[in-house]
């Protein structure tokens, strides 16, 4: 279809002009509004609207509140309107509304007739993109924020592996060889306590390390890692949890594996501290590209829709924003004394990730 005349798209123009949603001013040389389409007129106060029906040349100050600039997110420095004879494209303009406050726009000022020197202003409401572009910069940082934790949280258990329980265990070597050595009683005595204090402390040392980033979690994956994870509570805390996994060694990205592990550490911490078990029952599966994860345990169990957190109220929103950041879905079903449960859901991808791709 091509048009055929210039009244045809005089036609067009005035539609556009009358239904488009982008707010239209049309500016005189001097400032002042020669007209404005509908979509201006609903963004704009009665008395502001009033003034520029008046011809008041600096009626749109009224209810910009200034465009964003290099130095400024608002500011009136050098703004369009200091130059009406310059066309400017493709700025973040901020406008007083009538209803919804102070809003972001991207302007347009485009000069249409230099004779005449008209101009007009066209503006686009910014604000779903903004809200979009603010809830991607989150997640964003919450990631990098996660990232970095985890990174160091690996550092510090690569340091106390290698580093402090190395020269602890070389100071038991040492400790050893003394006990064959010619001392008395009472010194070889003391030399057997220090030999056991050392030794605790060598087991909370290791403990610790896999804690914080246990290193078959990046070398073996989800299902090596909470077996050793479950071999440590039983050994230290008497909890048994019950473990049911057709993972085996599959692996996923290294973003998804620790999502998952930290959930399920953090909730099998939970029923240790309050549900008031000595089981707890973890399950691992894949269905149909969706990675499960739930932890179930006979409880006492709380009110999930009246909930008032308890130790740091940190470890549930904790989780739900973990899942959330690798687009997964978090379930807690809980009530008095019907136990608790937590279950994690997580699209995956068909290509499995590799070791490379977990100790980079």
């Amino acid at each position: 279809m091509t048009l055929s005349n210039s009244e045809s798209l005089t036609n067009l123009l005035q539609k556009l002009y009358d239904r488009t949603t982008e707010a239209m001013f049309f500016f005189a040389a001097d400032g002042q509004i020669l007209s404005m389409n509908e979509a201006a007129k609903e963004i704009i106060e009665p008395g502001i609207y009033k003034k520029m029906l008046e011809g008041d040349a600096r009626s749109i100050c009224l209810t910009c509140r200034g465009y964003t600039s290099e130095e400024e997110q608002m500011t009136c420095v050098s703004c369009f309107m200091s130059n009406p004879q310059e066309t400017l494209t493709s700025f973040q303009l901020y406008l007083e509304t009538r209803d919804l406050g102070v809003l972001p726009y991207s302007a347009t000022y485009q000069v249409i007739d230099k004779e005449q020197q008209i101009s007009v202003l066209m503006l686009r409401n910014l604000t779903q993109q903004t809200q979009t572009q603010e809830v991607l910069h989150q997640k964003l940082r919450m990631q990098q924020v996660i990232l970095a934790q985890e990174n160091e949280r690996k550092r510090i258990s690569r340091e106390l592996h290698d580093g402090v329980a190395q020269e602890m265990l070389s100071s038991l070597v040492d400790l050893r060889v003394l006990k064959y050595m010619d001392v008395n009683d009472k010194a070889l005595e003391k030399l057997r306590q220090t030999e056991g204090s050392l030794m605790r402390l060598l087991d909370e040392i290791r403990h610790l390390s896999v804690e914080l980033r246990p290193a078959v979690l990046d070398d073996f994956g989800l299902e090596a890692a909470f077996r050793t994870h479950i071999k440590g509570l039983e050994k230290n805390y008497g909890l048994y949890v019950h473990l049911d996994s057709d993972l085996k060694k599959k692996r996923y990205e290294g973003e998804i594996e620790t999502v998952v592990y930290r959930i399920g550490q953090e909730a099998i911490l939970n029923a240790m501290k309050y549900a008031e078990v000595e089981d707890v029952y973890l399950s691992l599966k894949e269905t149909k590209g969706i990675l499960q994860l739930q932890v179930f345990d006979e409880g006492v169990g709380f009110d999930v829709n009246n909930f008032t957190p308890q130790g740091t109220g940190l470890g549930l929103y904790g989780m739900k924003e973990r899942v959330e950041l690798v687009g997964g879905d978090l379930t807690i079903v809980s009530g008095a004394q019907t136990g608790t449960k937590v279950q994690v859901e997580i699209p995956v991808k068909k290509e499995r990730a590799t070791n490379e791709n977990h100790n980079r």
